[in-house]
């Protein structure tokens, strides 16, 4: 079956944007924890508001990449699959173990593990810097990967 990539490239950008505003919001309230009068040190084993302004800087720093790739895919160009190129950025993998199991892999940009769909309409999108991204890179239909000590063959690109 073939997904339409145009679809699955809105959803991940959907998936981003609300990341982004959950990650914003939980940001500034870790801000406001950090800064908040109550949370000021009384003595050096008090260490609340410096936990709390750790994980704000986290939070905000983590915020920043989620914007980062948004802007990223909502600037990405989808490309077909050239089977003269091989797998290519914005192809969309499907793999076989030797048991027939299959998974589908988008080949992005940003925003490595995030899985979109379920079932198996379940995509996971890995980027060219992943070890397995690596190894697709230029690979063809029927070519083998391998994960581990697990060989896949690539069954179609779109």
């Amino acid at each position: 079956m073939t997904l339409n990539k145009p679809r699955l490239l809105a959803q991940i950008v959907a998936t981003l944007e609300h990341d982004s505003d959950v990650l914003t919001r939980a940001a500034q309230t870790a801000y406001e924890a950090a800064t908040a009068e109550e949370n000021i040190a009384e003595n050096k084993y008090d260490t609340l508001g410096l936990e709390a302004s750790y994980l704000a800087t986290g939070q905000a720093r983590r915020s920043a990449e989620i914007r980062q790739a948004l802007l990223t895919y909502q600037q990405l160009l989808l490309r077909d699959y050239d089977p003269a190129r091989g797998v290519q950025l914005s192809n969309l993998v499907t793999l076989e173990d030797e048991d027939g199991g299959q998974r589908r892999l988008f080949l992005g940009p940003e925003a490595a593990g995030l899985k979109i769909g379920q079932g198996d309409e379940l995509v996971t999108v890995i980027t060219p810097r992943s070890p397995l991204g690596q190894q697709l890179l230029g690979k063809k239909v029927d070519e083998e990967v391998n994960l581990g000590t697990q060989a896949l063959f690539i069954v179609e690109v779109v």
